[in-house]
């Protein structure tokens, strides 16, 4: 997982949370409320919910595009066990949660970059039932 989690207030605007992307080069933010994650704003809900409906980025707020609510994990989740909940839920990234506190961030794309024994999970999962939608380009191209 990765340990250095970036976030953004959720009252932040979406320019706002676009320059923190560009600035650290990654793909999203975990939005928090008083420190804590309430949701998650990625490229996908920018693209969606932003530049798609013509959204003014100045006065459009992270809270109101973020996914929510946030589907996160525990640090000792078997990580089998997080690939089926993120295929289950149709996500790529889940936080990692330590006693209500954010510890880390885990993808699907660095699971199936850096754990092999992954990729045979994940192709079981694949035949068994079609890719989610959000999912199939990166096990089309790291998996099959």
């Amino acid at each position: 997982m990765i340990k250095e989690v970036v976030t953004i207030d959720e009252n932040s605007t979406v320019k706002e949370a676009a320059e923190v992307m560009n600035k650290f080069e990654i793909g999203c933010l975990i939005a928090v409320r008083k420190g804590k994650a309430v949701g998650i704003i990625t490229e996908r809900d920018l693209l969606k919910r932003v530049v798609a409906e013509a959204k003014d980025v100045g006065k459009t707020k992270v809270k109101d595009v973020m996914s929510s609510p946030l589907v996160v994990v525990e640090p000792g989740m078997e990580l089998e066990e997080a690939v089926k909940l993120m295929f289950q839920m149709k996500i790529k990234k889940l936080p990692v949660v330590d006693e209500k506190r954010l510890v880390g961030l885990v993808t699907l794309t660095d699971i199936a970059r850096f754990q092999p024994q992954m990729i045979k999970i994940l192709k079981q999962l694949a035949k068994r039932q079609s890719a989610p939608k959000s999912m199939k380009k990166v096990i089309d191209y790291y998996v099959v």
